[in-house]
């Protein structure tokens, strides 16, 4: 089964993608009759030398997204994976030459097709009068043999072309640029490892892999790798890589040593999550400055992809402080990022954070608690919301992400760890008020915003008294914080219902001589009842909201568990003993 792209035709893809750029980039042209994007500034770099490269689509934003004053004057697309004609190079290094530039430089990946029809046109144009160089990239770490094809050429083929951007730009000429280049691709390596395969428009993917297996070392065009390996931690599969990159057994090696000094670059290979490569270049960098390297710069993001490939590469390349000057050379190249112009390594990553103020003292009168109270009904919370996890993430999958378990587990857990750190206040606002700046910085999710607002607002008309009155008005407090903040209201179908519920049935402990249990038993039987009518609400608010109310035949998963913290607190306290 061929895989669903967003495409016109599968024949025409390329030159859409193509035209898509040059149409959003008003520094951009393409050249009629080719599928050659180039600097739409042509006239400007009369008496210096011209950069061209190129190579099968598939890969963006290279090359496109790397043309632009100090970087590339133009770019030759061929078909997805596939080498750009001799015709259009060839069209491509007359253009250039006609716009008065001085030679021209082609940067071609090493791989058999673009080395033929860059070097056929080559040949043709120096036929022609035409100065033109020639420079291969290979700089492929993966093979420990070396090939009689080489190295192949990689993502590290973006930092040749901002090297030799920042000469030409300088004025630099063509013999000695190419000189310079050719010694810079010597001193880097890549390796790549991926998830999964890709798929060329119009085809299936280009191999399979388990579900518990990863590839190591392939190429950008989709290939196998050199080697299965099982799938592991994001820092066990980085230090794998630069294991294999920098091992002087692997002729391909990139030489990088305690005391070496080097810009980094995370690749993603198109279809790695943003998450994903945060994560990974995190590893990288502990990994580097753990082996005693100094990175001087990092570069993170999509630069050189595989289609939708789901996976990442990693470039090393050597520097010292001349090279530096010219990888920080300005350059208006739509795709090369924003680098800070300072070393990674070295650089101070966290500040301290400010101190809370001090807590007022608050006297506990009537109705406070003691702590073996406290722990003792939150224990028997957590275990609840435990215990519920995987019935919450199922009743959730019907309205979105599954995770409503999850969220309460993970509160769960925090509350567990912060039990451990000591006795919880007694007093009844502080401890609500230490609730909520943990559900806010551990629960996360709308669940942890909502349930921090109801428990900060709670806390307010405690502060004057703890009598069951009190308590009422807390909980009015917290259900009208809710309702503001999260817009919310009755029967929208949400963890509001649950609660509103309750709060209704607390009213009771505003009369004289109100009964704790009776009137508490009584609001957790009204929330229990409120979450199970949530399956024949339509939902007003929240995720589920956007989903067909056709499809929502189960409760809400918030007001399930809404009902069940406060069961939970009921039976805690009627427990013997509290």
């Amino acid at each position: 089964m061929t895989s669903k792209k967003l495409v016109n035709t599968v024949a025409g893809c390329a030159d859409d993608a193509l035209a898509g750029l040059v149409a959003c980039n008003p520094s951009l042209q393409l050249l009629h009759g080719h599928r050659v994007a180039l600097r739409s500034d042509l006239d400007s770099l009369k008496g210096r030398v011209a950069l061209l490269s190129g190579g099968g689509s598939g890969h963006e934003p290279a090359h496109a997204g790397f043309i632009g004053k100090g970087m590339l004057t133009g770019v030759i697309a061929g078909a997805v994976f596939t080498s750009p004609a001799v015709g259009s190079i060839l069209a491509a290094i007359r253009a250039v030459a006609q716009a008065g530039t001085v030679g021209t430089l082609l940067i071609v990946k090493n791989y058999t097709g673009d080395r033929l029809n860059f070097g056929l046109a080559r040949e043709q144009a120096q036929a022609e009068g035409i100065p033109v160089e020639m420079v291969v990239i290979g700089d492929d770490s993966a093979f420990t043999v070396l090939k009689k094809a080489g190295r192949r050429g990689l993502c590290g083929t973006v930092l040749i072309h901002k090297v030799a951007g920042a000469l030409a730009e300088a004025g630099v000429g063509l013999e000695e640029i190419t000189k310079r280049v050719s010694a810079v691709a010597q001193a880097m390596g890549t390796l790549g490892v991926s998830l999964s395969s890709c798929s060329v428009p119009g085809s299936r993917p280009t191999f399979e892999l388990a579900a518990d297996e990863v590839e190591l070392g392939l190429g950008i065009h989709g290939e196998a790798g050199v080697r299965r390996i099982k799938m592991a931690s994001a820092d066990e599969i980085v230090t794998l890589m630069l294991d294999h990159m920098t091992a002087s057994s692997n002729v391909s090696h990139v030489p990088v040593r305690a005391g070496s000094s080097v810009v980094l670059m995370v690749n993603n290979l198109g279809g790695l999550s943003f998450l994903e490569l945060g994560i990974i270049a995190d590893a990288a960098v502990r990994a580097l400055e753990g082996r005693g390297v100094k990175i001087a710069r990092a570069l993170v993001g999509t630069f050189m992809s595989a289609l939708e490939m789901p996976g990442i590469s990693l470039t090393l390349l050597l520097v010292d402080e001349p090279l530096l000057k010219l990888i920080d050379a300005e350059t208006t190249a739509s795709a090369w990022p924003n680098v800070a112009k300072v070393p990674v390594t070295g650089r101070k990553r966290s500040r301290a954070a400010p101190a809370e103020p001090l807590e007022a003292s608050v006297s506990t009168t009537a109705g406070g608690l003691t702590s073996k109270r406290v722990v003792l009904v939150l224990e028997r919370v957590c275990a609840t919301l435990l215990g519920l996890e995987d019935h919450l993430n199922a009743l959730d999958r019907a309205a979105g992400d599954g995770d409503c378990g999850t969220t309460h587990s993970r509160a769960a857990r925090a509350i567990q760890g912060w039990l451990k750190e000591g006795p919880p206040p007694a007093s009844p606002t502080q401890l609500l008020s230490k609730l909520s700046l943990l559900l806010l910085e551990k629960m996360g999710g709308s669940s942890g915003a909502l349930y921090g607002l109801f428990l900060t607002a709670a806390a307010q008309p405690l502060k004057a008294k703890t009598d069951l009155p009190a308590w009422s008005a807390a909980m009015d407090a917290g259900l009208e914080a809710m309702q503001k903040y999260g817009k919310a209201a009755p029967g929208d179908r949400t963890m509001l219902d649950s609660l509103w519920a309750a709060g209704q049935e607390l009213q009771a402990w505003k009369s004289p001589g109100a009964s704790l249990f009776q009137v508490l038993t009584k609001a957790v039987q009204s929330a229990e009842a409120a979450a199970e009518a949530t399956k024949n609400m339509e939902a007003g608010a929240g995720r589920a909201s956007y989903i067909s109310s056709a499809r929502l035949d189960q409760p809400d998963p918030g007001a399930v568990a809404a009902a069940a913290v406060l069961r939970a607190i009921l039976e805690a306290l009627q427990s013997p003993g509290v």
